[in-house]
């Protein structure tokens, strides 16, 4: 009898300290509330998919903690990333989900962007930003070769450092595109009206931006995609961009330019969050985008889920910091 109680204490002793920490991360988020902060105004695409992701994770989460939603406008989106290590908690009750063209304008233009994204804890991306340029209309252009051969592309931006910027002078700067660029529109709205009117000739943008009616009737002609991935309801006729580099400086450009896309709609913490609650919270967003009423909820919204990890996050931005200085000097000629 002796003996096998003292085989169960023995027991308890090995397996308590496995056993601890599950209970203390339920303890933890039982009767909490995590927020997720984002970076810009409501009603814009980062504000509808944190709300979607507010509406599910929870259930996921040890506890079962309310999830909330806080907007905080500011330089871009630039404020709600250095609010998590200034004055937000750092115990894991605070997320945020940015603009990730901080990312690739914190290498380029560190003096403007002056963090290293490479010290925040990724947590997990709904969705890369799938980017596409096409030309319209029946006479649009087509193919890139059929781009290449015209006397000019005529495309409309905000102003320079816009995602269709950007996308545009990489057409323009890397390859010699015919690319010229109109800037001073208000928005897209504008944008499109101008591109019906035949003033602009096609427009450089997120694939799900293109109004489904110039899909559905041929009107838009994707032809190049800026990520390797592409999921099915991009056509084949827009080619992976790198597929016409010719040099390697060229590859390493393009990857610097473009590496924002990759991580579309990402969600981040402090590094200073305890590790095992960055788990549960990574292992929580993992089961949230396979929960088939988020992904319902997304698709009543028209809303892409093309989930990355967090860990996969973290190796797109490894890789920019180790792109040569003349590459990055070459990206910085076209921000400016």
């Amino acid at each position: 009898m002796f003996d096998r109680l003292a085989l169960l204490l023995l027991l308890a002793l090995v397996l308590s300290p496995l056993v601890g920490p599950a209970c203390a991360q339920d303890d933890f988020y039982k009767g909490k509330t995590i927020t997720i902060v984002v970076g810009f105004s409501p009603g814009g695409g980062y504000d509808v998919n944190a709300r979607a992701v507010a509406r599910h994770i929870g259930k996921h989460i040890p506890g079962n903690p309310t999830v909330i939603v806080q907007n905080m406008p500011g330089a871009g989106s630039l404020t709600s990333v250095r609010y998590l290590d200034a004055t937000a908690p750092k115990d894991g009750t605070v997320v945020t989900i940015f603009n990730p063209g901080l990312v690739t304008q914190s290498v380029v233009e560190p003096e403007k962007v002056n963090v290293d994204f490479r010290k925040v804890s990724w947590v997990g991306i709904i969705t890369p930003d799938f980017r596409v340029c096409y030309g319209f209309g029946p006479n649009g252009v087509k193919t890139w070769a059929d781009m290449m051969g015209r006397k000019e592309f005529i495309l409309g931006s905000t102003a320079k450092g816009a995602g269709n910027y950007i996308n545009g002078a990489t057409l323009k700067h890397v390859f010699n595109a015919p690319v010229r660029q109109i800037l001073g529109f208000p928005g897209s709205a504008e944008q499109r009206i101008a591109i019906e009117r035949g003033e602009l000739d096609g427009d450089c943008g997120s694939f799900s931006s293109i109004p489904q009616a110039w899909i559905n009737e041929n009107k838009a002609h994707s032809f190049v995609r800026f990520t390797e991935s592409k999921p099915p309801e991009i056509p084949e006729s827009a080619v992976f961009i790198n597929t016409f580099a010719t040099t390697q400086e060229q590859i390493q450009l393009l990857n610097v330019l473009n590496a924002a896309d990759q991580i579309g709609r990402p969600f981040i913490m402090s590094k200073q969050v305890p590790a095992e609650r960055l788990t549960v919270l990574q292992n929580a967003f993992n089961a949230t985008m396979k929960d088939p009423a988020f992904l319902a909820d997304m698709e009543k919204q028209q809303l892409p889920v093309h989930p990355l990890r967090g860990e996969e996050a973290e190796a797109v931005v490894a890789q920019l910091a180790n792109v040569p200085p003349t590459v990055l000097a070459k990206a910085r000629a076209i921000y400016e």
